[in-house]
């Protein structure tokens, strides 16, 4: 970590920050007296928090443990709040999440994108995981601000362009996770061995799976949800 420049681990505490704004102004949208926005707000700075202790710890620099403990500490506990609102909290959180704010959310991929080379640059992680390699999720942050800009201009959304940003994320999304899971010096490592993705276990960058993707992730999902099954903002 000597090796990388303080700017570095500066632009990304700054996008970890702007993605946990987008979604606290998503949870002023639905309304802080809410139930779900009361959990959320109390959850999420006790798991920023959480996941800077022990990443500075260097817990998750233990990469041969089984399952990986940035999975089982940090991943899955994100993933299973993203299903409980999912199932118990659709009609009074979900469907009132602004889709202006769930789309220019993404912008903040842009310089997630720029960290990752540099982070390249410094050894932390493969070529493959950035947009000099097989990582194309930078264009669903140039895309946000031109289809928030389309979408929203006339009286209604525009549904079809939404659905499609939306689909074209989770691919680009679920793209760069693979390649960075199969990077991740484990047992299951797949790609990378020269130059393993090792920034994830190591803070601030273990805020990328444990706190940046969960709220891409959970946008998209909501954006979804909100587009095809139920009413367009």
């Amino acid at each position: 970590m000597d090796s990388v420049p303080s700017y570095v681990s500066t632009v990304f505490i700054l996008t970890t920050f702007a993605a946990v704004a987008f979604l606290l102004r998503a949870v002023k949208g639905v309304g802080l007296g809410k139930l779900p926005s009361q959990i959320l707000i109390f959850l999420l700075p006790l798991w920023i928090f959480f996941q800077a202790v022990v990443s500075i710890g260097g817990f998750y620099q233990n990469t041969t443990a089984i399952p990986p403990r940035i999975v089982l500490f940090g991943v899955l506990p994100a993933l299973l709040t993203i299903v409980t609102y999912v199932i118990f909290f659709r009609q009074s959180f979900i469907d009132k999440i602004p889709l202006r704010i769930l789309t220019m959310l993404h912008i903040v991929r842009i310089p997630v994108e720029i960290v990752l080379l540099w982070l390249f640059q410094n050894g932390l992680v493969p070529r493959l995981m950035t947009f000099e390699g097989w990582n194309f999720d930078i264009l669903s942050g140039i895309l946000a601000p031109i289809v928030y800009l389309i979408a929203f201009r006339g009286d209604k959304a525009n549904r079809g362009l939404l659905i499609a940003f939306n689909i074209i994320g989770l691919i680009l999304l679920a793209n760069i996770v693979t390649i960075a899971v199969l990077s991740i010096p484990t047992p299951f490592q797949q790609l990378a061995f020269d130059q393993p993705n090792r920034a994830v276990a190591i803070f601030p960058y273990s805020w990328l799976p444990t706190i940046v993707v969960p709220i891409v992730l959970f946008s998209h999902i909501a954006a979804l949800w909100k587009l095809l099954g139920s009413k367009t903002d």
